[in-house]
């Protein structure tokens, strides 16, 4: 076969492929600009109907990653390619890739089911698979969790189905728990009005369910009261924090005496 044959014969392959090409560039330029548009659109009305962030977003992505899958199959019918065989090889591929990505489809799995039954939702503060922090996303294939330090970690979504999930934003109010431990010698009558006065002073603690303070234990070295207010969820830490300042600065005024372990070592000469 000559040169010219052979040039001959490419420009024929290059006349009868180039059109094809081109169109099935066209539909892939247009289908992905489109699944983008259908994509834009669906989440307008997802904001407007006022669905769930974690919800909407995570059906944007199944929604458009669905179009573009129908987008390279119009594309690759455009240039010859049988698709029905295509979608054999397709599944085939996909069925050996599954077995080999298991952990992956897992935690995809997990995914659909913290969208469809979500025990949280993003800006909920969790304890989920071991992480403590705030829920920033929520994705196909994994959560992202930003904790008090401002780490970011992604966890896999089958290690949050998988374990105990705790939400600490599901409820409007939390209830605070603060033992403090006074001496034997110590007048408990007066030790529990100052821990009242302290509560009935702080604003934050809610009226309704109204704060307790009971005497819960009398230990080996202290008289222990356990004290328990209802506050705001956002106010839980901080609360905390200032009750137990409170608490010890008063009882020092008061020259009430808290306890600590002591040790007596008796030396004897032999």
């Amino acid at each position: 076969m000559d040169i010219n044959t052979i040039t001959e014969t490419l420009l024929q392959l290059l006349r009868e492929y180039s059109v094809k090409i081109a169109a099935a560039v066209l539909i892939f330029i247009l289908g992905r600009w489109f699944s983008r548009r259908i994509t834009l659109l669906i989440k307008k009305i997802f904001s407007k109907n006022n669905v769930d962030l974690t919800t909407g977003k995570f059906l944007e992505n199944i929604i458009y990653y669905t179009l573009m899958v129908g987008v390279i199959i119009a594309a690759a019918n455009q240039l010859g390619i049988n698709t029905t065989s295509f979608l054999t090889i397709l599944g085939a591929a996909g069925l050996a890739i599954g077995l080999a990505l298991k952990d992956s489809l897992s935690n995809f799995a997990s995914g659909i089911m913290l969208v469809l039954f979500p025990p949280f939702k993003v800006g909920d503060s969790v304890l989920a698979a071991g992480i403590s922090g705030k829920v920033d996303a929520i994705n196909i294939f994994n959560t992202i969790i930003n904790t008090a330090d401002n780490r970011r970690v992604y966890v896999p979504n089958s290690e949050i189905t998988g374990g105990i999930i705790t939400n600490m934003s599901a409820n409007s109010q939390r209830r605070i728990e603060i033992v403090v431990g006074i001496s034997y010698d110590d007048d408990i009558i007066k030790a529990k009005s100052i821990l009242k006065a302290l509560l009935s002073n702080e604003s934050r603690i809610l009226s309704d369910p109204a704060p307790n303070i009971y005497l819960t234990e009398l230990g080996d070295s202290s008289v222990n009261f356990s004290i328990r207010p209802w506050v705001k969820k956002e106010d839980y830490f901080s609360v905390i924090c200032d009750l137990n300042e409170m608490i010890k600065l008063s009882f020092d005024k008061e020259n009430i005496h808290m306890p600590y372990p002591t040790h007596d070592i008796n030396i004897i000469k032999k």
